[in-house]
This record gives C-alpha cells, structure tokens and sequence, in this order.
C-alpha cells in the first residue's frame, strides 16, 4: 500500500470521525451547554462563545476541505511547481505534489478532529483549554510539510 493510499484513509477516518463527534455531541444521551468555547487564543485558552450549532462549523469545513483537496489532486499538471518543468522531471514533480497534498488533506483534517475533541470535552467539562502546543504543532506540520516537498522538488 502507497504511503498516498494511507494517507487518504487516514483522511478518510478523520472526516467520518469529526461528524460522529459532532453528531453525538449534539443528538446523544451527554447533553452540552447552551454556550460553549468556540475561539481559543494563541496561548489554547477559550475566548470566544457560541451555541452549540457552532459545533457544525470545523466538520462542514472539514470535509470541504477535504473535498477540494481531493479534488485539486485529480489536476496535478495544473499546478505551479517550484522549479521549471521538463518532460523527464515531471512524473516525479506530480508525484511529489500528490504526496504533498495527501499528507496535508490529513494534517489538516485530524487537527481539525483535534480542536473538536477538545471542544466537546471543554463543553462537558466547563473549564480547560486547547494545548499551548497547538499552534507551534499546526505551523510546524503543514509548513514543514510544504518546506520539506518543495525542498524535494528543487532537487527532483
């Protein structure tokens, strides 16, 4: 199996998971709050409020994103590439950016999955906060995704 393969059932599960999340946070037996945390500052604490359709938001933007990411993959001669393209380093070019954007369609929906699980358990909690090491995590993720991919096309 191709790590491209893992990836897009990595994705897969984490789009099923962040709407089963939701949807037993909203309609199971383990009832929320009607205000909950749905903006966290820098630092992971809780500073924006809303109802609990807000909950809605993160797995609608999930799997848009997940369908646009999929669905720019199926064009990969479209895409801007970082280096100038010749007939010999092209399948290795379009390789690479179909891997790239496979390991981001999955950093970005399990992130995602995160924020929600940490969402729903500040609501059924009533106190908490997202972990200070969220931010560096997300900005060293996807752009060291995009560094280390375009690091590997230059010398494709």
């Amino acid at each position: 199996m191709t790590v491209r393969r893992v990836l897009e059932i990595l994705s897969i599960a984490g789009v099923l998971l962040i709407v089963w999340m939701t949807a037993a946070a909203l309609y199971g037996p383990q009832g929320l709050p009607a205000r909950i945390a749905i903006h966290f500052d820098a630092a992971g604490n809780p500073n924006g409020w809303g109802s609990r359709g807000a909950l809605l938001a993160l797995p609608i933007a999930a799997v848009l994103l997940y369908i646009l990411m999929t669905v720019v993959a199926r064009y990969p001669s479209a895409f801007n590439y970082p280096v100038r393209v010749t007939p010999q380093n092209r399948p290795r070019l379009e390789a690479l950016a179909l891997e790239m954007i496979a390991w981001l369609k999955a950093e970005i929906v399990w992130l995602f999955v995160w924020v929600q699980h940490v969402t729903i358990e500040l609501a059924r909690q009533g106190r908490g906060s997202l972990s200070p090491f969220f931010m560096p995590l997300v900005l060293t993720a996807v752009f060291g995704t995009v560094i280390g991919y375009v690091i590997a096309m230059r010398r494709a």
